[in-house]
């Protein structure tokens, strides 16, 4: 399988994941998860390294 299918075939089941995610939600009648928009996307996050044993 080439590289080009199997991104293909990632994207496919991600959209399918997507839809089913947004049909269980409409199904519960949930609120859509709130957006926050005070967190930039683009901004640096520093990750903490874990606690040497």
């Amino acid at each position: 399988m080439t590289r080009y299918e199997r991104m293909k075939m990632q994207r496919r089941m991600q959209r399918r994941i997507r839809l089913v995610v947004e049909e269980r939600r409409m199904a519960l009648a949930l609120p859509p998860p709130p957006v926050d928009a005070a967190t930039d996307p683009e901004a640096t996050i520093e990750i903490p390294r874990p606690a040497q044993a």
